[in-house]
Parts: structure tokens; C-alpha cells; sequence
């Protein structure tokens, strides 16, 4: 069976929750303002996609009501349900505070997932204390860092693993420029 095109404007959906249902914005990535710009999950500014609350797959409809507005890198992560309430608790879950932080934040998720530690306690470790030392060796550091990385299959980000990388990297050449090492997850000494 062919998938029929989504009719409903991105205008209708955010006139529909954020004006008619006034959904809580608390817990949101994205204010009322730029719901039809923002992804409603990760709060970045990219081409928004209409994306079923429950899918069309599994009767969902093409009306306002079951729609929210995602990026594409969202919209591909969205639960496939038929509980609506779901899609909520799920967008819910990953609000931030401010705008294009997500996926920052996020990565630093998987660092801790991966090195069993958080990335700001392993620069504590190696000394760095301080937020204004460590946003200045990020900002020192990032353009080798970064050079260092690329876009898996040519997608237009860094995924979530990338990212975390990247902090490793950091973490990596702070600890030999301090001559210090870092320890690994088995609390083993482990030359940078």
C-alpha cells in the first residue's frame, strides 16, 4: 500500500497545540514562538517534518491533533506506537533549557555510558576545576578536536557516539599536557 502525503501544514499543528490545547511548554526544547521552526524534542533549527504521534501505519490520522513537528534526526528516533501519550513522554524526557544544546548534551550521556564516568569528573581529576579554565581549554583545544572527526555517511551532524569521542579526545590531551593519567574503566592506570 502507498503512503499518502501528510495534507496537514506545519501552521495548523502548532496553531492547534500551542494556541488551541495550550500544551505545557514546561519540559519542552522548544517555546511557543518558534514551534514552527524548532524541533519539539532537540530545539535545533532545522527543516521541521511533520511526524505522527501515532503512526499511519497503525491508524493514526492526518490531522492536526496527531502530528508534532521534528527534524529529520528526531523524527527517525520517534516511538512508533499507538499510545499517544507515549510520543509525549518520550519528547518530554529529552527537554533542554536552551536552544541547541541537545545533542552536546546527549553525547555527554553516552560518554558517561561508555567510560563508566562523567566527562566533568574526569576533568576534575586531571585538575581542571574551574568552568572558566575549562571553557577556555574547549576553546583552545576544539579546532584540533574537531579536525579530528567527521560526519558518519555523510550525514550534516555529529552522531551522539562522535560527540562523545570528541570529549574523549579532550579529555585525552588535557591529561598529557598535565602529565597526568587517566584512569579507565576497570580503574586501571591508562597512558593518555
Amino acid at each position: 500500500m502507498k503512503r499518502q502525503n501528510i495534507k496537514t501544514k506545519k501552521e495548523e499543528i502548532v496553531r492547534y497545540w500551542f494556541f488551541e490545547q495550550l500544551v505545557d511548554e514546561c519540559g519542552l526544547s522548544v517555546d511557543a514562538s518558534e514551534a514552527h521552526e524548532r524541533c519539539w524534542r532537540c530545539g535545533c533549527e532545522y527543516n521541521l517534518e511533520r511526524c505522527h504521534i501515532v503512526p499511519a501505519s497503525l491508524g493514526g490520522k492526518d490531522e492536526p491533533s496527531n502530528l508534532v513537528l521534528l527534524c529529520h534526526r528526531c523524527h527517525l528516533d520517534n516511538p512508533n506506537i499507538t499510545d499517544p501519550e507515549i510520543m509525549w513522554d518520550w519528547i518530554r524526557a529529552y527537554g533542554v533549557a536552551m536552544y541547541d544544546t541537545f545533542w552536546d548534551r546527549l553525547g555527554l550521556k553516552v560518554y558517561e555510558f561508555i567510560y563508566k564516568k562523567d566527562f566533568y569528573t574526569e576533568m576534575e581529576e586531571l585538575g581542571v576545576t574551574k568552568p572558566e579554565e575549562l571553557n577556555s581549554i574547549i576553546k583552545n583545544l576544539a579546532p584540533e578536536i574537531l579536525n579530528g572527526v567527521g560526519h558518519h555517511y555523510g550525514h550534516p551532524y555529529m552522531n551522539t557516539a562522535t560527540i562523545a569521542g570528541a570529549y574523549r579526545m579532550l579529555v585525552k590531551k588535557v591529561a598529557k599536557m598535565k602529565n597526568k593519567e587517566i584512569i579507565d574503566v576497570r580503574n586501571e592506570p591508562r597512558r593518555p
